[in-house]
């Protein structure tokens, strides 16, 4: 079994540094919506590059993302011990919707908030949402890195599946979706466990046939889950096999010119509809692309995860927990987080989750 690497710097780092990623990427609205990546890097070099960034409010507020994803970890370490996931499940949804109250001016996705207007937590199964043909956003990926905290352990890989996948659907039951939830928090749990980053992409492939049978094991929208099953895996496949990881052993190849422009291009030939990291396929993809290519530098990461012209605090709320969990805040200057927006909450929350992955 792999080992863990769960110490308490690093699970309070992958939530809070998640949280910066997302705070310098949405930079409040600017940038998410920004498909320039030259332009976002003129900025970041106008300002004195991340190192002179103080991440706080008013300038750098958090958006829908780490709102969301504070609402997983809540509901998570509400539940204690994992004894009911009914129950576990009525709390995400609760979460969710009354994370809803604080969404001025987060650019909450338009998915999310309507699937969060339906959920009905105080009802049985009230957490359950029918199938949605557009439901293939980002917005399930973006919040779901902590159920990899919760559940790091390679035999814990069945209950890391199922959450992911039901937190996910409760806003985009799609499988592009809800596989975005379960490729977020599988990663978070690799670099728990110590797995080399190169295995990675590998390790997921091998756990959608899982995905696919617990699907079909719930007998909920199977025939509409399975007709668009195939775009998450088909996309996924063609990655790792541009980058020649397929096999979970060989190091990633990236083109020997990899700038700004390049990568720009690049995310963009991943997405679904040209905005690029905005899909639960692409978010993910661009994550991990980055950390694959950035290993412990954080500047680069922020680079190339961060300051691109797609989706940027998605990406970049993912590439963040998963450094955080790699290597915790080593590298990282003080003033990129000790002062974003619900560190507290964020650390006491990363305590919390550190706490239940023993048990």
């Amino acid at each position: 079994m792999a080992a863990l690497s769960g110490t308490l710097d690093k699970y309070q780092a992958a939530m809070v540094l998640s949280a910066v990623g997302d705070s310098l990427g949405y930079k409040n609205g600017d940038w998410e919506f920004c498909k320039s990546g030259s332009r976002i890097h003129k900025e970041v070099r106008r300002i004195g590059g991340i190192e002179s960034i103080h991440v706080t409010l008013p300038y750098w507020p958090a958006s829908d993302d780490t709102v969301l994803h504070i609402a997983t970890a809540k509901a998570l370490v509400a539940q204690k011990r994992d004894t009911n996931k009914e129950v576990l499940y009525s709390k995400l949804a609760e979460q969710y919707k009354v994370s809803m109250q604080d969404m001025g001016e987060r650019a909450v996705g338009p998915t999310t908030e309507s699937a969060c207007h339906l959920l009905d937590p105080w009802r049985p199964g009230g957490y359950k949402l029918p199938f949605n043909h557009k439901g293939g956003g980002a917005g399930a990926a973006m919040r779901s890195m902590c159920i990899g905290l919760r559940y790091p352990k390679p035999e814990q890989l069945d209950d890391l599946i199922e959450v992911s996948i039901e937190s996910g659907r409760m806003t985009h039951h799609h499988p592009t979706g809800y596989l975005g939830s379960l490729a977020s928090a599988l990663f978070t749990s690799y670099a728990i466990q110590r797995k080399h980053i190169h295995a990675w992409g590998y390790g997921l492939m091998q756990t959608l046939p899982r995905a696919q049978e617990y699907i079909k094991s719930r007998n909920e929208y199977v025939r509409d889950n399975m007709r668009e099953w195939n775009y998450f895996k088909t996309a996924w496949a063609r990655y790792l096999n541009l980058r020649r990881i397929e096999d979970g052993i060989s190091g990633a190849r990236f083109p020997q010119e990899y700038g700004v422009e390049t990568r720009d291009d690049f995310y963009h030939s991943l997405s679904f509809n040209g905005w690029a990291g905005s899909s639960g396929h692409d978010a993910p993809m661009i994550a991990y692309d980055a950390i694959l290519r950035c290993g412990p530098d954080w500047r680069q990461l922020c680079n190339t995860a961060i300051f691109h012209g797609g989706d940027s605090d998605t990406t970049g709320a993912i590439a963040g927990c998963w450094y955080g969990a790699l290597y915790g805040f080593d590298s990282v200057p003080s003033n990129n987080y000790k002062d974003v927006e619900f560190n507290r909450i964020l650390m006491d929350l990363g305590k919390s989750l550190q706490t239940l992955s023993k048990l």
